[in-house]
């Protein structure tokens, strides 16, 4: 796949199938329209291209909008990679491209820069200045500019009832198994292994310390999780808790993963962290001992997940 960070990057001697949207999470209802786009462009006469956007155009529309992403540009460029599509353009999304009339927008960049031969889109899309343009106008202006449209129906997409916005508030909420379904794939994230107060290794319980650098990227609430871990060419089974560490008067929030089985230095190592299940809030517990009883059980919750998954 071939990617581009600008629409003036791009370049492709033939004529394109092409979609745009924010894509975040590249859950089932985007893979839906992804499939299309490559059943289109199968028999090799027209290249596949996808256009978003290299922040989430709320962010720049709306000031005061703080929205946090299921996805990084690097995880979207990865997801993107595997569906198959020949080309991505991640385009800075700023006011002078928000100003763009619809058909200024069409003519400009779809018909002038991406050589459509067709466009694929949801029924409900809008774009153009203050989204002021929809299905209704791109139909009148393929017929104008020479290039067809196929949009998603709104049954197809009712029939699914997936939204980006739904599975953010499903992680955030901590439903992993929801965000999971609407995915189609572990919701996942990725971080360095850093230094932590080191207290796991005194309960048999070693921890890594994952510090997530990106401050958009949407961490699951607080509690415990199944997870697996990969880092090189190796994938561990785990346990993860996210929050404060109560029991031990922690302040600031952490992520910590056990990796079962794992008996190596991992610091500064780049891991990245699929989520499988949640297995329950935190908790203070009255002591340690305590705390390890119930690591223990957290510990027989996951390999029971994995063994229910064939995984050993």
């Amino acid at each position: 796949m071939k990617v581009f960070h600008s629409i003036s990057e791009f370049n492709c001697a033939k004529r394109t199938v092409v979609t745009l949207g924010t894509f975040d999470g590249v859950h089932l209802g985007h893979q839906k329209i992804i499939n299309r786009i490559l059943n289109n462009t199968a028999n090799g006469s027209l290249e596949s291209v996808v256009l978003t956007f290299s922040q989430h155009p709320r962010s720049v529309l709306q000031a005061e909008s703080n929205i946090k992403l299921l996805n990084t540009n690097e995880e979207k460029i990865q997801l993107l990679e595997k569906k198959g599509i020949d080309n991505l353009i991640i385009h800075p999304f700023d006011s002078a491209f928000s100003g763009l009339t619809g058909e200024e927008f069409v003519k400009s960049v779809l018909v002038d820069k991406l050589n459509i031969k067709k466009i694929i889109i949801g029924y409900d899309h809008r774009f153009g200045k203050n989204r002021a343009s929809d299905i209704h106008d791109l139909i009148q202006f393929g017929q104008k500019y020479h290039f067809d449209v196929e949009q998603i129906s709104a049954k197809e997409i009712d029939e699914i009832s997936i939204s980006s916005t739904k599975i953010r508030n499903a992680v955030q909420e901590g439903n992993i198994a929801l965000a999971n379904q609407y995915l189609g794939y572990p919701y996942s994230f990725s971080g360095k292994v850093v230094k932590g107060r080191q207290l796991g290794r005194t309960i048999n319980f070693p921890t890594a310390n994952i510090a997530i650098e990106n401050p958009l990227k949407i961490i699951p609430a607080n509690g415990v999780y199944v997870v697996e871990g990969t880092w090189g060419n190796q994938t561990r089974q785990g346990m993860m808790n996210i929050g404060n560490k109560p029991t031990v008067d922690g302040k600031s929030l952490s992520v910590e993963i056990h990796f079962f089985d794992v008996d190596q230095d991992l610091y500064d190592l780049e891991i990245a962290v699929s989520v499988h299940q949640f297995i329950r809030n935190e908790v203070k517990f009255n002591s340690l001992d305590d705390l390890k009883i119930q690591l223990q059980k957290d510990r027989e919750t996951a390999l029971l997940y994995f063994s229910s998954k064939g995984q050993h």
